[in-house]
């Protein structure tokens, strides 16, 4: 059985609506899962998971929330080489930029990505939930 982490922070409960949909999928798809806001999780954690799917909205000019969020993921991703990762999100403003930006980070840090990014404008729709479901079930 496949051990898999989702790690989110969520201010309105958008992204965090989106791991709920996330960890379902996983769980479905046979995955032992757990659930982590991103204060929670750490570098010491990573070799814990088969795989990790990382939620984070976007903030300001288009980059991640720069208060948890970011020094949290800054540290993990200097171990996410080879790591089977996925990443999804909530915008309310722009067109996805801090997306593409967050992708190419963990491209450059040599994470597999188990599957393309699942972003949701506002509230996620039933079909971004579906979608962040089949991105836990790609993840397991």
């Amino acid at each position: 059985m496949s051990r898999v982490a989702v790690v989110f922070w969520s201010g309105t409960g958008n992204t965090q609506t989106m791991a709920e949909a996330v960890a379902e999928g996983a769980k479905n798809a046979g995955a032992e899962t757990t659930v982590f806001r991103s204060a929670e999780f750490g570098r010491d954690k990573v070799s814990e998971y088969d795989g990790i799917a990382f939620g984070c909205p976007a903030m300001g000019a288009e980059v991640l929330e720069e208060t948890e969020f970011e020094p949290m993921f800054s540290d993990v991703e200097k171990v996410l080489a080879g790591k089977k990762i996925a990443l999804f999100g909530s915008y309310g403003w722009g067109d996805g930029q801090w997306m593409s930006d967050w992708e190419a980070r963990c491209r450059a840090a040599g994470a597999q990505m188990a599957a393309g990014s699942v972003i949701a404008n506002s509230a996620p729709s039933e079909e971004a939930l579906d979608e962040c479901r089949a991105l836990g079930a790609k993840l397991a």
